[in-house]
C-alpha cells in the first residue's frame, strides 16, 4: 500500500487526466505479482543456525589438521618420531618396531611414552589438543 502511494506521488501526470482508482489499483496489483514473482525466484533464505546443521562436504577441516600433526611430527626428535611412525601410523607392534629400529622393546616403550608427550605439547601449542 505505502509503495502504491509512492508512485502516485512521484507520477503525478498519470493521474491528471483520469480517475485515480483504477490506476491505483493496477499498480498495487503489479507490485503485489512483482512481489512474489521475486520471492519465488530465488530459494528462501535461512539463518547461520540451519547451516551448521547440515554437514560440510568437504574434508579441508580433515586435511588442516593432518598437515598441522605432520608439522607438530616435524618437530619431534628424531628418534621418538621413528618410534611414533611405526608404532602409530605403520601399526607395528612393540617387539615389530623394536625389530625394525634395532632397539631393545623397553626403549620402544619408554621412547614412544615420552614421545606422545611432546607430540601432545606440539599439537596444544597449535590449538589441536585438549
Amino acid at each position: 500500500m505505502q509503495e502504491t502511494v509512492v508512485r502516485a506521488w512521484r507520477h503525478p501526470e498519470a493521474l491528471a487526466d483520469r480517475p485515480a482508482r483504477p490506476w491505483l489499483f493496477a499498480v498495487a496489483r503489479n507490485l503485489a505479482v512483482d512481489a512474489y514473482r521475486a520471492r519465488q525466484s530465488r530459494p528462501p533464505e535461512v539463518g547461520q543456525a540451519a547451516l551448521e546443521l547440515v554437514p560440510a562436504a568437504d574434508d579441508a577441516d580433515r586435511a588442516l589438521e593432518s598437515w598441522a600433526v605432520a608439522d607438530a611430527l616435524a618437530t619431534l626428535r628424531p628418534d621418538h618420531r621413528r618410534v611414533i611412525i611405526e608404532t602409530y601410523y605403520r601399526g607395528c607392534s612393540v617387539a615389530e618396531a623394536a625389530a625394525t629400529l634395532g632397539i631393545p622393546s623397553g626403549t620402544v616403550k619408554s621412547r614412544t611414552f615420552y614421545a606422545l608427550k611432546a607430540l601432545k605439547l606440539a599439537l596444544e601449542e597449535r590449538g589441536l589438543a585438549p
